[in-house]
């Protein structure tokens, strides 16, 4: 880690925050965020490369919540002249390392959509340039903070559900061919990978949330449609820590699409149905026989009667309120990195056909650098003359 500081800064009374890309993410869903917590939080800054949607996040910055906002297509420049308190990063997952490197340095804090980078590497690089008290990097994780998810985390916590003994885990989505003719989708080096990395991320993120710490991994992976570098497909079998056994699935192959995890616990089972995002009534709890006639037990596993959904807003009112108190806030530090090496993790296990523990990938093993591991079939194939280049001579 950096060099702690003598003291953490106090947050300001209302803070100053720039986003870095104004694209569908950030218009669609940081904006609203920040208007929301507009009584805490005021957008200053936007940077973006492209000029004429930059000039239309401002107008609409400006129309929807009364933000006045400076434009800029260089990040260097907006960090050296509005000098954020926080910023919001929506570029693709390729700039994410840098970008949030360069905020930090500027003392800003960061929320960063996932994944906050594309290798564990990248991660321990941008946690050196944290420091103690502040400034730290969280990475957008909003299905944590929904009030279902608050609620079966505590109720697994404290044992209200019984053992947890069996889990699944599902991210089954649609993507066709049009969607992957963006040019950084489906490459390593632009996205980090497939559905695992981009997609699945969210729901495998959420069940180590809920779950705690896992021990072990066995997985497969392929690409059964799409003619993309990474998988379009991955399934796992996972090994907790507290003994409960999950399966992962990780698809955009999938016509019926659905996000959903489910924990078989010794006295109750609990399950989230949602697609995109999560409300109290997407949770269900189903008693075992021997519990079904304790209703008072069943009571407490009622979900809230505050509905807050799943949502940016969400996670960045806990943001907020770690800033103001110049403490580490949730969905950073060695808690985001643990979903980031499951990943790493999973991709290993698939490629290699072994099974892969927790701790295993550190700096030397190939898929601490990158996610492919450099493994022949997935690793990006070089070009033709690089090829010929590398080739063994043949003696005359």
């Amino acid at each position: 880690m950096a060099t702690p500081q003598s003291a953490a800064a106090a947050a300001p009374a209302r803070i100053r925050a720039a986003v870095i890309g104004t694209g569908a993410i950030v218009s669609g869903s940081h904006l609203p965020a920040l208007r929301d917590h507009a009584d805490r939080v005021e957008l200053v800054a936007a940077v973006d490369v492209d000029a004429e949607r930059l000039d239309a996040f401002r107008t609409t910055a400006a129309e929807s919540a009364g933000f006045t906002v400076a434009g800029y297509t260089d990040v260097a420049a907006m960090l050296k002249t509005e000098r954020p308190d926080l910023v919001l990063i929506g570029t693709p997952p390729s700039l994410h390392r840098e970008q949030t490197v360069a905020a930090l340095e500027a003392g800003a804090w960061v929320l960063c959509e996932k994944p906050l980078c594309l290798t564990l590497a990248e991660y321990d690089e941008i946690a050196e340039a944290e420091k103690t008290g502040g400034p730290y990097a969280s990475v957008v994780f909003q299905h944590r903070y929904g009030s279902g998810a608050v609620h079966a985390r505590d109720l697994l916590a404290t044992g209200a559900l019984g053992r947890p003994l069996v889990a699944h885990c599902q991210t089954t989505w649609h993507r066709d061919t049009a969607y992957y003719a963006v040019p950084w989708r489906g490459r390593w080096d632009s996205e980090g990978g497939g559905p695992s990395m981009g997609h699945g991320i969210h729901q495998m993120d959420l069940l180590l949330h809920l779950l705690g710490d896992w021990t072990e991994i066995r997985a497969m992976a392929g690409r059964l449609v799409h003619d993309v570098e990474s998988e379009d497909v991955s399934t796992a079998l996972v090994r907790f820590e507290n003994g409960a056994m999950a399966t992962v699935v990780n698809s955009v192959l999938s016509p019926d699409e659905v996000s959903r995890i489910r924990i078989d616990c010794a006295d109750a089972t609990v399950e989230l149905t949602h697609l995109y995002g999560h409300r109290n009534d997407d949770w269900v709890y189903t008693p075992a026989p021997h519990v079904r006639d304790e209703p008072a037990r069943q009571e407490r596993w009622r979900t809230p009667a505050a509905d807050l959904p799943s949502s940016h807003a969400a996670q960045l009112a806990g943001l907020l309120d770690a800033m103001r108190d110049g403490v580490r806030p949730p969905g950073s530090g060695p808690d985001a990195r643990r979903t980031l090496e499951f990943i790493a993790a999973l991709y290993k296990a698939a490629f290699t056909g072994q099974p892969v523990h927790a701790g295993e990938i550190a700096p030397g093993d190939p898929y601490y650098d990158a996610m492919h591991g450099s493994h022949p079939e997935w690793a990006p194939k070089a070009p033709k003359t690089a090829q010929a280049e590398q080739a063994p001579k043949k003696e005359s």
